[in-house]
């Protein structure tokens, strides 16, 4: 087991705490490794580092509008690629009836999130309903379709080779941000033992990026119980109550809702701003050297940025500074906001993140001048 170095030491003007109480007329800049999870160091600059006349190359911050994707399907193995790598792929699915089959992914488990819509889950656990907020996990290997009521929208967001587990709550314990209890679980139910048949279906299978089909004279959801400790949940951003401080900004580790083995998903729901005098009220100037930070905006107004509305997807790529936008961070300093309204699904990718081929005019190609 390694360590890092870590030898803490201040040199020059420096504040007496990170993100609190910064000396006249400087900028923070954090400088850390593994995430927020390992060391790390603040910068004072006399500018704010984000203040650069262009980026040209790979680290451009870039961001997408998937409100600009027109096509529906009726299988999510049509829905369109947006960012991925071996262990993480982001699409978004537009999605209008019920499925005519089933699918089970043979390379990961499968985490929806719905951002518009609601509708009912079908597979081989049972029934469950969802809607508009609600995260599906699905473990690798499970049968499943899905019916919506009008039109849905969703973030899949695939553990390719491996799983999803809940984060690590450490010294706030096990309730913290949101309590086991409230996830719930398909039912065997009369809705599930009703869509039970003997008429042809038919099973669509994905393993390693290839689709395999696989027909049956009756329909495969067709248990009658189960017992175990492997199975898909529901958990709506509302049943999320997050970790806040009146006198620190907490980073987006604080916000992890779900793990994996090579990237992580946070939840960001309203709470309280910082009321402390001295204390950052939006997130501080940071380097995320070791992960591609990834942002889709579900609702609300995004008090870090500009120019952002619900639907759009963010990605600031590992080794580019980032943080709050101009207005965003002249706002905070006025304090006419006492709290959040935004709701917004991160992604942390340890691995670089690959962008996929995208119909025009869904890059919005001037997000990196909005830092001007």
């Amino acid at each position: 087991m390694f360590r890092w170095i870590s030898l803490p030491r201040v040199e020059g003007v420096a504040a007496r705490q990170a993100h609190a109480d910064l000396p006249e007329g400087t900028y923070e800049r954090e400088l850390g490794r593994e995430g927020f999870y390992g060391p790390s160091t603040q910068m004072l600059h006399r500018h704010p580092p984000t203040g650069w006349i262009s980026v040209e190359g790979p680290l451009r911050p870039r961001a997408f509008d998937t409100n600009q994707l027109t096509g529906t399907s009726v299988s999510p193995w049509d829905a369109t690629p947006m960012l991925g790598n071996l262990s993480v792929k982001i699409r978004c699915w537009h999605t209008y009836s019920a499925m005519d089959h089933l699918v089970r992914n043979g390379d990961g488990d499968e985490l929806l999130f719905v951002h518009e819509g609601s509708g009912h889950l079908y597979c081989d656990y049972g029934h469950l309903a969802f809607s508009e907020g609600d995260y599906l996990v699905i473990p690798r290997g499970t049968l499943w379709r899905i019916e919506t009521s009008g039109m849905g929208v969703f973030l899949l967001i695939e553990a390719s080779n491996s799983t999803y587990r809940l984060p690590e709550k450490g010294i706030v314990g096990a309730h913290a941000v949101f309590d086991p209890a409230v996830l719930d679980t398909p039912k065997i139910d009369d809705a599930f033992l009703a869509q039970q048949s003997d008429r042809t279906w038919r099973v669509l299978v994905k393993r390693r990026d290839r689709l395999s089909a696989v027909t049956y004279p009756f329909n495969p959801l067709d248990a009658v119980g189960w017992q175990g400790t492997l199975m898909p949940v529901r958990l709506n951003w509302r049943d999320i109550r997050p970790l806040m401080s009146h006198r620190y900004h907490l980073p987006p580790s604080a916000h992890t809702t779900f793990a994996s083995e090579r990237f992580v998903v946070c939840t960001f729901c309203p709470r309280p701003l910082e009321s402390d005098p001295g204390v950052l009220r939006v997130p501080f100037y940071h380097n995320n050297d070791d992960y591609d930070e990834v942002i889709f905006y579900h609702r609300g107004h995004f008090f870090s940025r500009d120019n952002i509305h619900p639907g759009m997807m963010t990605l600031h790529p590992a080794g580019i500074t980032h943080g709050p936008h101009p207005k965003a961070l002249e706002a905070a300093k006025a304090r006419s906001r006492t709290e959040t309204d935004e709701v917004a699904v991160m992604i942390d990718a340890r691995d670089a993140l690959e962008v996929a081929d995208l119909p025009r005019g869904v890059e919005w190609a001037g997000y990196v001048d909005s830092w001007k």
